[in-house]
């Protein structure tokens, strides 16, 4: 093996192709936009299509629109392929701006362009994807798959497949070494023989995936299966089912020209965390201009209903574990940030006479939305804890500080799913910890359009806040 990396990002067969159809949709879409407005293109307007072009493939390469979707939703599909599109339109917008031709160029005509492009984009993959999920589930363009090991990864790995019938994989069974009396298959899958039987299916063309889901300590079976697999036509998969897989989100790493698997990393990487950052700009910037005088007026009520400061100013935990100031309308009669912090319960006497509406309702949180543009916290991620509150659990649950790999938020996936206010037991805390690492493994700017929907339906109140 040379030094080149082994290890391929998942790219689909026709991504080419899906290129130049989307190229071919921008140009032809402004034709027929100057064409139905009846204007003669200029030198202009073909430049800014090629601007279009260049901006729109920067975009989906960036956002990995070109990936094979075999295994992913049709939501997630049509929203990475509008954030495409929306860049695109900025990238052009902004180029107008900054030449200062925008009066050269036709606003109607722009903006059916845009338009028009956007909906034929969504509709080819939407019409292409029901196409093929169509002829799978009526036997065609259909894998054969195969599961080494019948383990607990196995029955997942089987549920998800199952669940997701336009992947079009089929599951024959699971093939293990084992005696009967030491398997225990799970449920849905049937035991199919040994794994010198498997050989022998993938040969005779039965069997055209296999996944592998031994645990880590079977490396050197796992490379012995691998070295006869190897000499097959089968398609093969390693399904890594150490315990820290389904916690975080996992990625294939270079050192140099050596690959690695991380397994505690962070999502916000190069362009993501550029977008994620856009992302709260755009939210906090839009959300202060409509509560900023509501805030004046919750100012005011905690002014007048009580002493001391109107703002509460708590020593938290941010990104990576580094401390941060999170800003919140005061509640309390004290101001607590030392190295013992009391929960608020219920009727607490330290309340002030609105501090109880006030964190029911979620409002003394409306500040840190400041805290979101100085780029300390996001709009959407893991609630921060007071620091003292940290050095608790984080000696009782386990990998409680994975929840800093990303910044934390005002509202999160653990707040929406019925998880905020007083966590005055453990299991309560381990449910958060949970939702959160699940929020950071499927981070998505679509989860996050999610969330921010949820939250204005139900995640401002709950049972648990005080």
């Amino acid at each position: 093996m040379g030094k080149k990396g082994f290890v391929r990002n998942n790219v689909n067969q026709f991504a080419v192709l899906y290129r130049f159809l989307d190229l071919l949709i921008i140009q032809v879409c402004l034709l027929l936009a100057a064409e139905l407005y009846g204007i003669t293109l200029t030198m202009h307007y073909y430049l800014i299509g090629l601007i279009a072009c260049v901006a729109y493939l920067f975009s989906a390469e960036m956002l990995w629109l070109y990936r094979s979707w075999r295994a992913g939703s049709m939501k997630e599909i049509l929203f990475v392929a509008s954030m495409s599109h929306l860049l695109m339109i900025s990238v052009v917008v902004g180029w107008m701006f900054i030449s200062k031709t925008s009066d050269d160029f036709s606003r109607v005509v722009i903006s059916f362009w845009f338009s028009l492009s956007w909906v034929m984009s969504c509709t080819w993959r939407a019409a292409f994807r029901y196409f093929l999920f169509r002829i799978r589930k009526n036997g065609f363009n259909t894998r054969s798959v195969a599961i080494i090991g019948a383990n607990e990864t196995a029955g997942e790995l089987t549920k998800e497949i199952r669940n997701t019938p336009e992947t079009g994989y089929n599951v024959l069974g699971v093939y293990d070494d084992r005696a009967p009396e030491r398997i225990s298959v799970p449920s849905g899958l049937e035991l199919q023989g040994k794994i010198n039987e498997l050989y022998e299916d993938v040969n005779s063309g039965k069997v055209d995936m296999v996944f592998i889901s031994l645990p880590m300590t079977a490396n050197r079976r796992i490379e012995q299966i691998l070295r006869v697999l190897g000499d097959t036509p089968a398609q093969v998969h390693l399904v890594p089912n150490f315990f820290v897989y389904n916690l975080l989100h996992s990625r294939i790493c270079n050192v140099g020209e050596l690959q690695t698997v991380s397994v505690f990393d962070s999502p916000m990487k190069g362009a993501m965390n550029f977008l994620k950052r856009m992302e709260d700009i755009i939210l906090a910037s839009a959300i202060l201009a409509v509560i900023a005088i509501p805030m004046l007026f919750i100012a005011a009520a905690v002014k007048l209903t009580s002493k001391g400061p109107v703002i509460f100013k708590q020593n938290r935990y941010g990104m990576d574990g580094k401390k941060i100031k999170v800003w919140k309308f005061r509640t309390m009669t004290v101001t607590e940030d030392g190295d013992e912090v009391k929960q608020a319960t219920k009727n607490d006497s330290r309340l002030t006479p609105i501090g109880g509406f006030l964190r029911r309702t979620s409002l003394d949180e409306l500040p840190q939305f400041i805290n979101v543009l100085q780029g300390s916290m996001s709009v959407v991620g893991p609630r921060p804890h007071a620091v003292a509150h940290n050095e608790m659990y984080r000696k009782k649950v386990e990998y409680y500080m994975l929840r800093h790999r990303i910044k934390p938020g005002i509202t999160g996936w653990a707040q929406v799913n019925g998880w905020r206010g007083e966590t005055d037991t453990i299991d309560k805390m381990q449910m958060r910890i949970q939702y959160d690492l699940e929020y950071i493994k499927n981070w998505s700017l679509w989860l996050d359009f999610k969330i921010v929907i949820f939250t204005f339906f139900k995640g401002f109140v709950g049972n648990n806040a005080y």
